[in-house]
């Protein structure tokens, strides 16, 4: 039998061979084991294929009924149940516990241990086969321990059954899963140990055709067994010994040739000429090398048609995954034997494997392979087949296959001479638009390699630099990829590999400064859209080389920058700060006419080192002259508004505060309103300008340690601005308006009380809480211009579509600034009855935001927000009560409440004590003493309103409420038909009724009812309904938001996770709840200057903090728990795992609901 023909010709039965049946089904027969002598056999030696005939013979399977127990770690590693039996009672021999001990330290000298083993095996090798055989059960976890005479008398599958039932059912675990490090080291260990243990008995032991024979032979048989630490365990063992026995085939190989070229050269030689004795010692040679080879070919047909062939589908993706790495390690070691098509199959049919491991460690197999050129040949037939398969895998769910799948096509688009079409090119070519930044990275390497092997061909034909050739075919991929709001994607997807192409400033500029052209003809001349395109990824490198931080949703993890790295970063500033300080005013010179370019061009400031201007004299002139860009025209007012915006521009990159800037501003805001003369474009910079200053000051406040004085002035720059910027609000002048109304949301965050926390104590006398006239300033704004129709009624033609688009932007940032103010406890919580009110009317257009905020409210107090939203269908309903009365006005808050009580989710115990003072203050007001004047229980329809919160309640809390209503509810009463529904919606069933059907819904104002007077009441009156809160403010635990009127955005999310109450007893009396919620209280009165009256009213702190890192824990827990019970599924009817819809997401920048949410709330 040849060396190669055992394999080859096993590998390619393996089509015909079966399981019959199962995967854990035998398929060695079982034939009693024969008892060995102890004394070695003397020569001759019998053939060595012999050997493997024996081995599989001697693998005996489990009993089919073996239990598939999960065995438990035994508690002690150090000492075996059982003593292990020794020969050599004389000598001290190496133990099973030793080895162990060994292997799960990591620390011993593995040579030494495997040393003192050998030791013991040459003095009695049935003594050290036990020893190793008790090693290998104890590192699959189980207690048992193998005797001699079970070694002796029983079968392997005996043996086997015997030790499963020495497990501990009750565990789950065993080393080779266990959490955290010991894994690691313990796996690491083992391997270690098979390899130096084959590599200390590959001239000898390995050919002496019992140990390995014997080992085998067992691992075999564990590998079969239905008991999962056995065949996970066994499998590895296996796979090792395997990796380690090829590569000593190789060697056996290698010195076959070598010794066969020897006997040539000395059998060409004359007979005088020839050493004596020598053809006959390198033939004895031959015949040694020869018998070795077939030895062990036969032990790895062995392995791999008994245990590979067999586990490389088991259920554990685990053991699948050994499988196929230590498959590639075969391919890659000796490819004479492996790489063929009889093996290739199974990286091909892993492909589509449905766990990533499995996935991953068959992409890094075939990486090993393509990185070989000579192997090239050979995968010719596999790349046709499964090129396809590999190229939807770049869109894998798992990100990191998807990497390394992205590093495979680059191998082979280098490596083959085919290499990739541009069809197949164009799967890779939009990952570097991924949000994923490993998987862009890569995808930015492929592009590189790509660009550059265009530019080689064409440099062929044109003498260009490389660097404009590499921009200018740039900028043609970013305007066909169609993805021209994704430049900082592209630029940072590009940066580690194209970094000095990204960073040649000097060769941008000359392409956009086209009489600065150098004569080396680098380009015919940009078209437009490719200037705008150069101008967009330059800013995107500057951006990139000045803050070495990716964009915004691509994260790097906690990496924290080094020494090396800021130094780089400091000297990339001042590069870019020398270049651009004397070309940016002719850039904004040339392009003053393009409002795109020019804002563009004008970011590139705010990573200026600034500090150059002043301290290089020649550079001043530079300045002035960037300052002095724009002003064409000589009026005085004109020139002011220009240089203010450009100051204000400047502002938002450096810190103002320097120049005193602030007192000017002021007085000029002052003066302007004063004299009713309004210039927008000037007051909208004032207004910039002097909150940048306040802003700056505030951060440098934090940053230092300033004086009481000083706090004391920046605490009355902040209240003059304030009272300024509530004067504004009521101007007739849209952009001085609202951005009065967008400053006034950052800067009262940045001087809340929820700041002021994470900022040393000396700071607290900057906290500056608004006005009362200030709030009913901002909430008479929020319902005047944002909720309102009347911008959108005046624009009706086509043509101003985009009007629209960008007035409803523009309202759904004010609202969202609203929002978080009352999130974070600037506003108190019952503000945001101005806000939920309007949920369903404008459910299109804010519903995201609206909702954002009522479940936010949820986190901080659930209870607080519960009654937040009974007041607000209070309010409606009483206003509702003053005008005319309408059937559809009922409905529509019928509609709002039934919106809102979804808001409450699904997990009814967690919202039993909100729901609860929800429905007992909704009965109380339903109940309450009228004022004087109007007719004794006019608000019994609010019990109609209040139904559709009942479905929420369990029951314990139906019945109590029911025993509530009857305690507050005249006897009179309860027959009355709101009252009715109202008990109905309590018992379950009135609930599931539609509300415009049956005569019940109409009942409620009929005329079997009391009809009350529609007299005429002032919201104020109104709104005493709903009762107040003590306090003035809620304090709230959450982390300062991002600013509304600024473009800076915060790339760290803080998560908002909210933490479960259960009260398994009844939730109806709250002794906390009515010391924040008191009846008797007051609201205050809105009084917007000439607009409607609207109600507010304040809130108290919540006396119960929630914690807000529970929520998304649980939300873990949740998902790991059914990932735990997901079956584990084979693979032979796998098709595919990708998904083409979700695997890889782009960050999009356009103005869906959800970016846009994320945008504002973030």
């Amino acid at each position: 039998m040849s060396s190669g023909d055992s394999l080859l010709d096993s590998v390619d039965e393996l089509d015909d061979f079966s399981d019959s049946g199962s995967d854990f089904e035998a398929t060695l027969k079982a034939t009693k084991r024969r008892k060995l002598s102890v004394t070695r056999p003397g020569p001759p030696k019998r053939p060595r294929y012999k050997a493997a005939l024996r081995v599989s013979n001697s693998s005996n399977s489990l009993n089919p009924s073996s239990p598939d127990t999960s065995p438990q770690q035994p508690s002690s590693r150090q000492t075996s149940p059982r003593p292990v039996t020794r020969v050599n009672q004389g000598n001290r021999s190496i133990s099973a516990g030793n080895i162990y001990d060994a292997v799960c330290s990591g620390k011993s000298a593995m040579v030494t241990v495997v040393d003192e083993w050998l030791d013991s095996y040459k003095s009695s090798r049935e003594a050290g086969l036990l020893v190793l055989i008790n090693f290998i059960v104890q590192s699959c976890g189980c207690k048992g321990v193998v005797s001699r005479e079970m070694l002796d008398s029983m079968q392997n599958a005996e043996i086997i059954g015997t030790l499963t039932k020495e497990f501990n059912e009750d565990s789950v675990t065993y080393p080779l899963c266990t959490p955290g490090p010991a894994l690691k080291h313990f796996k690491a260990g083992l391997c270690e140990f098979v390899r130096v243990l084959v590599r200390s008995c590959r001239n000898s032991l390995i050919y002496d055709e019992y140990l390995f024979s014997s080992l085998l032979a067992l691992l075999t048989g564990l590998s079969d067994s239905q008991v999962r630490a056995f065949r996970h365990t066994s499998t590895l063992i296996a796979m090792k010994l395997m990796t380690e026995m090829v590569e000593v085939a190789v060697l056996v190989s290698v010195q076959l040739k070598t010794t066969q070229r020897q006997y040539d050269m000395e059998n060409g030689k004359e007979a005088h000429d020839q050493a004596p004795g020598r053809l006959e010692e390198l033939q004895a040679t031959i015949s040694q090398l020869q018998e070795n080879r077939e030895e062990l070919s036969s032990m790895m047909n062995v392995t791999f048609r008994g245990v590979f062939v067999h586990r490389f589908r088991d259920r554990l993706p685990e053991i699948r995954a050994i499988c196929i790495e230590e498959l590639g390690m075969w391919l890659k070691t000796n490819p004479a034997d492996f790489l063929n098509d009889g093996c290739l199959k199974y990286l091909g049919w892993t492909l589509h494997d449905k766990q990533s491991p499995v996935r991953l460690q068959c992409v890094r197999a075939l990486q090993g392979l393509y990185q070989e050129k000579e192997f090239i040949g050979r995968l010719e037939l596999f790349t046709s087949r499964f090129k396809e398969r590999m190229l939807n895998m770049v869109l894998d769910k798992d990100s990191g296959v998807a990497v390394e799948v992205v590093n495979l096509l680059l191998l082979i688009q280098q490596g083959t001479e085919e290499g990739l079409g541009e069809g197949e090119c164009s799967h890779i070519y939009p990952l570097v638009y991924a949000s994923n930044r490993a998987l862009a990275s890569v995808a930015g390497v492929f592009l590189f390699e790509k660009l550059k092997s265009v530019i080689a061909s064409e440099n062929q034909e044109n003498d260009r630099s490389e660097n404009a050739a590499f921009i200018q075919i740039l900028i043609n991929f970013f305007i066909q990829s169609e993805f021209h709001e994704h430049g900082a994607y592209l630029v940072d997807s590009l940066w580690g590999v194209a970094r000095s192409e990204l960073r040649d400033w000097e060769t941008m500029t000359t392409m956009l400064l086209q009489e600065s052209v150098l004569q080396l003809s680098v380009l015919s001349g940009l078209m437009y859209e490719e200037e705008g395109v150069l101008i967009e990824l330059m800013m995107c490198a500057i951006r990139q080389a000045a803050q070495a931080t990716p964009p915004v949703g691509r994260t790097q993890g906690k990496k924290i920058l080094g020494m090396k790295d800021k130094k780089v970063q400091e000297q990339d500033r001042r590069r870019i700060t020398a270049h651009f300080i004397p070309l940016l005013p002719q850039l904004l010179a040339k392009y003053s006419a393009d409002a795109v370019k020019v804002t563009l061009l004008l970011k590139a400031p705010q990573y200026f080192f600034l500090e150059m201007y002043s301290s290089s004299p020649r550079l001043d002139k530079h300045l002035d002259l960037l300052l002095s860009q724009g002003t064409a025209d000589d009026d005085d007012v004109y020139s002011a508004a220009c240089a203010l915006k450009k100051i204000a521009a400047l502002s938002s990159a450096m810190d103002p505060t320097g120049w005193k800037l602030f007192d000017c501003c002021l007085e000029l805001l002052k003066s302007k309103m004063e004299s009713r003369e309004f210039d927008k474009e000037l007051m909208v910079s004032a207004l910039k300008c002097a909150a940048f200053n306040l802003m700056w000051a505030k951060v440098n406040a934090v940053n230092s340690t300033p004086a009481e004085g000083e706090l004391k002035r920046l605490k009355k720059e902040m209240r003059s601005f304030c009272k300024v910027c509530e004067t504004c609000l009521s101007l007739d002048q849209t952009e001085i308006r609202d951005q009065a109304f967008e400053l006034l949301c950052d800067l009262l965050l940045l001087y809340s009380t929820s700041s002021a926390r994470m900022e040393p104590a000396a700071l607290q006398p900057l906290v500056h809480l608004p006005s009362d006239s200030l709030r009913s300033e901002m909430a008479a704004f929020l319902l005047d211009y944002v909720f309102s129709d009347t911008e959108d009624a005046e624009l009706n033609d086509e043509d101003e579509e985009a009007m629209k688009i960008t007035i409803l932007q523009r309202k759904r940032n004010q609202l969202a600034g609203y929002c978080k103010l009352v999130i974070y406890g600037v506003l108190d919580l019952t503000a945001a009855t101005n806000i939920f009110k309007h949920y369903s009317k404008y459910f299109k257009d804010f519903g995201d935001i609206i909702k954002e905020t009522v479940s936010k409210s949820k986190v901080i107090n659930p209870i607080l927000s519960a009654k937040t939203v009974c007041l607000c269908l209070q309010q409606l309903f009483s206003e509702m009560l003053t005008e005319d009365h309408s059937r559809q006005d009922l409905i529509e808050i019928r509609d709002l409440a039934k919106r809102l009580a979804m808001s409450f989710g699904i997990n009814l115990n967690r919202v039993r004590k909100p729901l609860v003072a929800l429905h007992t203050d909704g009965v109380r007001f339903a109940f309450r003493a009228p004022p004087e004047g109007e007719e004794p229980q006019s608000n019994l329809g609010f019990l109609e309103i209040l139904s559709e919160f009942s479905f929420k309640l369990l029951p314990q809390d139906r019945a109590e409420l029911t025993a509530f209503l009857k305690s507050v509810c005249p006897a009179a009463a309860l027959s009355w038909p709101s009252v009715r529904l109202y008990q109905r919606s309590l018992e379950g069933r009135s609930s599931a009724k539609p509300r415009d059907q049956g005569a019940e819904g109409d009942a409620v104002f009929s005329h079997n009812a009391p009809v009350a007077k529609r007299k005429k009441t002032s919201p104020q009156l109104a709104s005493k309904v709903g009762g107040s809160w003590s306090d003035s403010s809620i304090h709230s635990s959450l982390a300062t938001p991002a600013f509304t009127s600024t473009a800076q955005k915060q790339t760290a999310k803080q998560p908002a996770s909210r933490a479960t109450e259960s009260d398994p007893g009844s939730v109806l009396t709250e002794p906390e709840s009515e010391d924040e919620f008191t009846l008797e209280s007051k609201i205050r009165k809105v009084k917007p200057i000439n607009r409607r009256q609207l109600s507010s009213s304040q809130t108290g702190r919540s006396l119960d903090q929630q914690d807000l890192n529970s929520h998304l824990t649980l939300l873990s827990l949740i998902e790991d728990d059914d990932a735990e019970r997901e079956e584990e599924p084979e693979i032979e009817d796998y098709e595919s795992n990708s998904d083409p819809e979700s695997t890889y997401t782009l960050p999009s920048t356009r103005h869906t609901s959800a970016s846009v949410l994320d945008e504002l709330f973030d």
